[in-house]
């Protein structure tokens, strides 16, 4: 048998050499031998699957739409890094958490990701190349239109969606209803592959109704509970809301009741992130335990032992039992400059020129502060990492210390919204999936879901379970 050095797999796995040596101590690679204190590894060895801890408890599907790059997946299966600062012990005693290398372990969740989709080459090659190192079959993600996917599943009676699924997950597309953009909702002038709409009629498979279609697949699989991400701009677009959440409840013939929208702002979870966002979530009717149907079905106020949204953890007024929020700095420190990191996603970088302060994007972040929210942007709309004095930069250490004016790298927007270090996002594309540039990333990452935000819900919606659900 052929050995190879643990260096040698890290680099072949996009993993540190202390992971891979951890790896080797906890005997989950098989053949690896250790020889004058050096760990010795068989050149066939694959990345072992992600360990779980005993659950009594069955795993629960989740199917998940507009998936990009997975940040609501992996934020609901859990099992990644994040910076003690964002996390609150207080508050989430019942985590049980692992401390290693100054950074927390969050532990595996009982969901399980069995059908992802999205339109985007860049985001499934992204995707499957984490995911499949934790154990995820690469089968399972869909390049396709979720119209298409829809219609293929009914018109066709192609059996494509997996069976027996708990869960739904999925942020439609936002571009319709951002004060960011045109505001055009419902009325969109884009279709569902994100080309131009040539036609006068309204039809629901323009881009600003991908909800309908969401609400398709609900109606096909019908989970027990589903979960809708969209932009905050949707709660003040006239009737929007309301629309949704009416749609959304008729599915399967008044089958699903609806919680009231809420906005939920990353930054009260620990992600240091000014990014808010409209959640929807639904509950299947006849799923319900008998002894709670009519509690959650009646009007007025929702008691909050049976609330499905998590309880804020962060706070910048001091709320009881709450945390500060996390800072810019508090996640960003540690990482070497983009021209002494061998981080691929550390070394890149927008080198557009400043354009002044009247654009988008041409400001710096607070260091002290939380960060703003990552957009899905070009290179000339990512914030700086620090501005020059010229330009009024006041991160003033930094430039004392002779750094270079210059802009978020991937990897710092990338631990903004919450991804692991071990998440890699710039990839050569290999057989037939598309290579993920630097543009790639940044618009990957400006679309996703903080994962730590997102775990908080699964989180919440786990501990629930057994009080909505009769297992």
């Amino acid at each position: 048998m052929k050995y190879i050095s643990a260096l040698d797999k890290s680099r072949e796995w996009n993993v540190s050499p202390r992971r891979v040596q951890v790896l080797c101590k906890e005997g989950r690679i098989e053949g690896a031998i250790k020889q004058s204190g050096v760990w010795l590894i068989p050149s066939t060895s694959t990345y072992p699957a992600q360990k779980r801890k005993d659950i009594k408890q069955r795993n629960l599907k989740v199917l998940s739409l507009f998936s990009g790059c997975g940040g609501m997946d992996l934020g609901f299966e859990g099992g990644f890094e994040i910076f003690p600062s964002s996390f609150n012990e207080r508050l989430c005693k019942s985590w049980e958490i692992e401390k290693k290398d100054g950074k927390i372990f969050l532990p595996r969740t009982r969901f399980e990701t069995v059908f992802a989709n999205d339109i985007r080459p860049d985001a499934q090659t992204a995707w499957i190349n984490y995911f499949s190192k934790r154990g995820t079959s690469r089968e399972i993600y869909y390049l396709d239109s979720i119209v298409d996917i829809v219609k293929l599943h009914k018109d066709n009676k192609i059996d494509i969606f997996p069976k027996d699924i708990d869960v739904v997950i999925g942020g439609f597309p936002c571009q319709d209803f951002s004060v960011a953009g045109k505001r055009l909702g419902f009325s969109s002038q884009k279709s569902h592959t994100g080309s131009e709409i040539k036609i006068e009629e309204p039809t629901t498979e323009n881009r600003g109704q991908l909800y309908i279609w969401m609400k398709e697949v609900i109606e096909l699989v019908q989970p027990k509970i589903f979960f809708a991400e969209n932009v905050k701009g949707l709660t003040n677009l006239g009737d929007v809301q309301k629309i949704i959440e009416s749609d959304f409840s008729s599915i399967c013939e008044d089958g699903y009741h609806v919680f009231p929208a809420r906005v939920l702002l990353a930054a009260d979870y620990g992600v240091p992130q000014s990014r808010e966002r409209v959640i929807f979530i639904g509950v299947k009717k006849s799923e319900l335990r008998k002894d709670i149907t009519d509690i959650l079905l009646r009007d007025g106020c929702l008691p909050p032992e049976l609330d499905p949204y998590p309880q804020q953890t962060h706070s910048d007024n001091g709320i009881l039992g709450t945390k500060p929020y996390c800072t810019t700095e508090q996640v960003l420190s540690d990482l070497l400059e983009p021209e002494d990191s061998k981080d691929k996603d550390q070394q890149s970088y927008s080198k557009a020129k400043f354009m002044g302060k009247h654009c988008q994007g041409q400001a710096e972040i607070n260091l002290n502060k939380i960060g703003p929210t990552i957009r899905s942007e070009h290179h000339g709309n990512i914030e700086y990492r620090r501005l020059s004095l010229e330009n009024g930069g006041k991160n003033f250490k930094e430039i004392e210390d002779g750094k270079k004016e210059r802009r978020l790298t991937v990897r710092e927007c990338a631990r903004i919204q919450t991804f692991p270090d071990d998440y890699i996002f710039i990839q050569p594309g290999e057989g037939h999936y598309k290579n993920v540039s630097s543009s790639d990333a940044y618009k990957l990452i400006g679309n996703a879901v903080p994962p730590l935000m997102a775990y908080h819900l699964a989180k919440r919606i786990e501990e629930l379970w057994s009080n909505y659900f009769a297992e």
